[in-house]
């Protein structure tokens, strides 16, 4: 059950409504829990049981670390908490990566080994809920929450529908607390919650699927050599397209969330105007460039430890951060590219440490830091090394004589609705859409809501996934 299908608007207007009764609150969460289930076995009823697991496996290990007095023993429970996410994760994620890769090894020295036929499906959502689990157990262990008091909020915190299957990737200490205590929307909370709603939902259908897809499909799944201008225009419309999915998804996750009286964090701030990479990973999916940094870049020294170990560790934690994308070498390299982005940004923070760019210099460091970022999702979006080559070498004159791909209509559209991205992280770059909106008189903000909406209907999607679903 995706967000953008009919199936998800009978079953969150029924979710609301069951949640707007008058029962007591543990039976609202248990509505919202049951709720959840439903929602996560609509695609594959059988992987529940990986929830179940991991719910359960963490509840317990986290109350039997709390309550052990010896450091050995509650080390022992933290780390079957992470065997067991961890070898779920493993198993069914990168199983057929890494007997692909033992294949090719051992091929080296002259054995012949045929991998058996690998036929696991992999779990929608297995990458998000597994960090967010991983996240109560370690943060118990280093004392820096507390486990939660009802095995109810718990296990509703892991399975809340909004968050379960793509993000944000919460943290015990966001939703827990929530669960607590009765919630219900206010009048207001239902307001903008259902307007995040639409603007997600118009990301989504009217811009990623409608719009950009078609321009970053054709150019990627072309068999052919891709010239310049094809090129440039299928990376910036997959920009466009993963931007508008991924961030259209978080916005109508937080919207669905306000519905219900709950608040969840931003994962974008119009990212596409960061100046420098730093900033950039502040702006884009916010809530795993926070998780790789406390769980990942900070145990593995940080910047505690000089400048070898600093590059080292940051190097590392975007490496396995792009590994976690997706089980391929494309996207390791796709993570080694903004690992290396950040090292030499830090290289020159350092060697201009006094620097102040003015108001035009700003602008172009933000322009090279969008460019930059568009030759990494070449990476990202190219099944294979030698489909990203071809595209790479096609952006920069290679390709001189290659016959075109993109329709003159598909180019325009695609440079139209890219630039109009661009210019609205700008203008957006230091506001919230929360402030915008506020500001707007009534009539005009209806109008706009009512367009979206109405190019929503006309758009007549098919219910397609969101790009990250399949991470």
């Amino acid at each position: 059950m995706v967000f953008n299908s009919l199936a998800f608007l009978v079953f969150f207007s029924l979710v609301l409504v069951m949640h707007a009764m008058p029962f007591a609150w543990r039976t609202r969460k248990i509505n919202l829990l049951i709720a959840s289930y439903l929602f996560y076995m609509a695609w594959n009823p059988p992987f529940v049981i990986l929830l179940w697991i991991s719910t359960v496996v963490d509840w317990f290990a986290a109350q039997k670390l709390v309550h052990a007095e010896r450091l050995a023993v509650r080390r022992a429970w933290m780390l079957l908490s992470v065997v067991a996410n961890l070898g779920m994760l493993s198993y069914f994620k990168y199983g057929h990566f890494l007997m692909e890769n033992f294949s090719d090894i051992v091929s080296v020295y002259g054995v012949h080994y045929v991998p058996p036929k690998w036929d696991i499906v992999l779990p929608v959502g297995i990458s998000f809920y597994t960090f967010a689990t991983l996240s109560y157990t370690l943060d118990i262990y280093h004392k820096r929450a507390l486990p939660a008091r009802k095995f109810l909020d718990y296990a509703l915190f892991v399975t809340f529908f909004p968050h379960l299957v793509a993000g944000p990737i919460m943290r015990p200490t966001e939703l827990v607390p929530q669960f607590e205590h009765a919630h219900r929307a206010s009048r207001r909370q239902l307001q903008f919650g259902l307007v995040l709603v639409l603007v997600g939902m118009f990301q989504k259908v009217v811009l990623a699927d409608t719009f950009l897809s078609k321009a970053a499909e054709a150019v990627y799944n072309a068999g052919q050599a891709t010239g310049a201008l094809d090129a440039w225009m299928g990376t910036l419309a997959f920009s466009g397209q993963i931007f508008c999915d991924f961030a259209g998804y978080s916005t109508i996750a937080i919207g669905v969330a306000m519905c219900l009286g709950f608040a969840m964090p931003d994962n974008f701030r119009f990212p596409y105007a960061a100046v420098g990479f730093s900033d950039f990973w502040r702006r884009w999916h916010i809530t795993l460039s926070s998780w790789l940094r406390d769980y990942l870049y900070i145990p593995l020294g940080g910047s505690r430890h000089g400048p070898a170990r600093t590059y080292a560790a940051l190097m590392g934690t975007m490496l396995l951060g792009g590994l976690w994308h997706g089980a391929g070498w494309t996207f390791v390299v796709w993570g080694g590219l903004h690992g290396t982005y950040l090292a030499v940004e830090r290289v020159l923070r350092c060697r201009f440490a006094g620097y102040r760019p003015g108001p035009l210099m700003l602008f172009a460091l933000g322009m090279l830091t969008w460019m930059l970022v568009n030759v990494t999702w070449v990476f990202f979006r190219a099944r294979t090394f030698g489909k990203a080559w071809d595209v790479l070498t096609g952006m920069f004159g290679a390709h001189g004589g290659a016959d075109p791909i993109l329709s003159t209509m598909l180019v325009t559209t695609t440079l139209l609705i890219v630039t109009g991205i661009v210019a609205a992280h700008w203008w957006m770059r230091t506001r919230t859409l929360e402030s915008v909106l506020l500001r707007v008189p009534v009539i005009p903000l209806s109008l706009g809501m009512g367009l979206m909406a109405f190019l929503i209907v006309i758009a007549q999607g098919e219910g397609s996934a969101f790009i990250y679903f399949q991470f």
